[in-house]
């Protein structure tokens, strides 16, 4: 044993030599009568301050247990605030817009009438022939998407594809919906395609194919592109027709 090891010894043994020689103090102490209540008030003392630092500790508990819910509520808000500013701002627009109030504003002057005598014969509007758009699909249906489906693709990428596909859902019906006077060489070619494309089954549908996801829109159509067809087939936006070696894309 070196010297280091036996003078660390040695202190250590003097350190409990001094805590029996406290302790045998203390003891001597308490039997005495003019110290007992002092040392009773003591113990008192002590008792009531273990108490007071054991509701102080629970007490700590509930506050850091209240800081954790606000916490979370504030992320819940946060995100809350930025899914209603995102709807706000992208409203669909075949949604019905609010009717104008026919209550008068006060202080505001009556509209005038105006009496036609003998109005003109106005032409009957030539009625635009409808096309069928898809719609756009809601935080909740996003939500119920299985997670493989959506790999990294956001709630936005998904609904902007939706915008581009009924782009090209409309430029194609409106080439079809045109006289064919009217349309340029393009424009004919591209109608006869389409109508090359349909069939028996397509008769009174909406669809699209890919070549037209290209002409119509800047979407590259890559597996990307057909990962996230599967997501709004998932939600029930669009449902695959197959014929004639051609995947068509249904609007539903």
């Amino acid at each position: 044993m070196d010297t280091l090891e036996l003078d660390d010894l040695c202190s250590h043994v003097n350190s409990k030599i001094s805590i029996i020689k406290k302790t045998l103090q203390l003891r001597n102490i308490g039997q005495e009568p003019s110290l007992r209540n002092i040392l009773g008030k003591v113990t008192y003392e002590l008792h009531l301050l273990c108490e007071l630092l054991n509701k102080a500790e629970t007490e700590v508990q509930r506050q850091e247990a209240i800081a954790k819910s606000l916490k979370e509520l504030q992320v819940t808000l946060e995100r809350d605030a930025k899914e209603v500013s995102h709807l706000c701002d992208n409203i669909p627009p075949h949604l019905p817009k609010k009717c104008p109030n026919s209550n008068a504003v006060p202080g505001e002057e009556p509209p005038v009438e105006v009496k036609v005598t003998a109005p003109e014969p106005a032409k009957k509007p030539v009625k635009a022939k409808h096309i069928k758009e898809m719609e756009l699909i809601t935080v909740q249906e996003f939500a119920n998407v299985p997670a493989y489906m959506k790999n990294r693709m956001t709630y936005e990428q998904i609904n902007h594809l939706i915008e581009e596909i009924n782009k090209a859902v409309v430029g194609k019906y409106k080439i079809m919906h045109q006289p064919l006077k009217t349309l340029n060489n393009i424009a004919r070619k591209q109608l006869g395609r389409f109508k090359e494309e349909e069939t028996q089954d397509t008769k009174g549908q909406f669809f699209i194919v890919d070549q037209d996801i290209k002409e119509f829109t800047q979407v590259k159509v890559d597996k990307r592109f057909h990962g996230m067809l599967s997501i709004l087939r998932h939600c029930h936006r669009i449902r695959e027709q197959r014929g004639k070696g051609i995947v068509r894309y249904v609007i539903c």
